[in-house]
């Protein structure tokens, strides 16, 4: 299996007037093709750093990230970022706002819709894309948002707790589009949760942050897909991993 991403030895520091805070120290990870990696952490430990850092949109302080083994210095089609907040275009239907990426790439108008409207119907959206943001619900907008970061094709997705907001039936019902959204692309997926359940039930890996994004844990999850919430949350390797888990967070929690 190939390398996607090679994260090596990245610091982030925010200065504020002659105060500068560290965000991210040191961080190294290294990220297959086609896998799909969760990394858990407390809040603050910098995972949103990390994403910025990742996407192209923040530049660290030192250190470096190669995607497909070139330097990657700035925002890129090939890597996508879903992030917590909600940005879609208010102004925008449903069909407008997964064909922007389309629009900026200068398809033209009757393939954008040809292809906003498959990825509206893979994403459970059926009949809605005449839809505005303001007449959808909050897991509806999600399901949206994840159309339009899949329209810009990019063969690396990164997930800032996406379904963190959303309520427990919802959030394992996108969990399960996403898996099969997922299984059918081959896309490698980063996936930033807080959740330990969430973390095993999706990720062929989970990384484990601590302060300023050490790593705590780096495990691969050895259970068989595919992981249906109601069963796999009762099996013994699933709660001996979550014991694993939930013990590297507390250590982290004392460093």
């Amino acid at each position: 299996m190939s390398t996607v991403l090679e994260i090596e030895h990245l610091t982030k520091e925010f200065q504020r007037d002659d105060v500068a805070t560290v965000a991210l120290r040191d961080f190294s990870l290294t990220i297959e093709r086609g896998t799909f990696v969760t990394v858990l952490g407390r809040s603050g430990c910098g995972k949103s750093t990390m994403l910025n850092l990742l996407s192209g949109l923040s530049k660290p302080t030192s250190g470096r990230v190669l995607h497909n083994g070139d330097a990657h210095t700035g925002p890129t089609p090939e890597i996508g970022y879903l992030t917590q907040s909600d940005t879609l275009m208010p102004w925008r239907t449903v069909l407008r706002n997964v064909e922007m990426p389309l629009e900026i790439a200068g398809r033209d108008k009757s393939e954008r819709s040809e292809i906003a409207r498959d990825l509206i119907s893979r994403v459970g959206l059926d009949g809605f894309a005449d839809s505005y943001p303001r007449e959808l619900s909050g897991g509806m907008r999600r399901r949206a948002s994840l159309a339009r970061m899949l329209a810009y094709g990019a063969e690396t997705i990164l997930m800032d707790e996406p379904f963190g907001a959303l309520d427990a039936q919802l959030r394992t019902e996108l969990q399960g589009e996403l898996l099969r959204l997922w299984a059918q692309t081959g896309q490698t997926i980063i996936f930033v949760t807080h959740d330990i359940d969430e973390a095993l039930l999706l990720g062929d890996r989970v990384v484990v942050l601590g302060a300023l994004g050490t790593v705590l844990l780096d495990r691969e999850i050895d259970i068989a897909r595919p992981r249906d919430p109601d069963s796999t949350t009762v099996d013994p390797r699933f709660i001996e991993l979550h014991l694993e888990l939930a013990t590297a967070l507390k250590e982290g929690a004392r460093q």
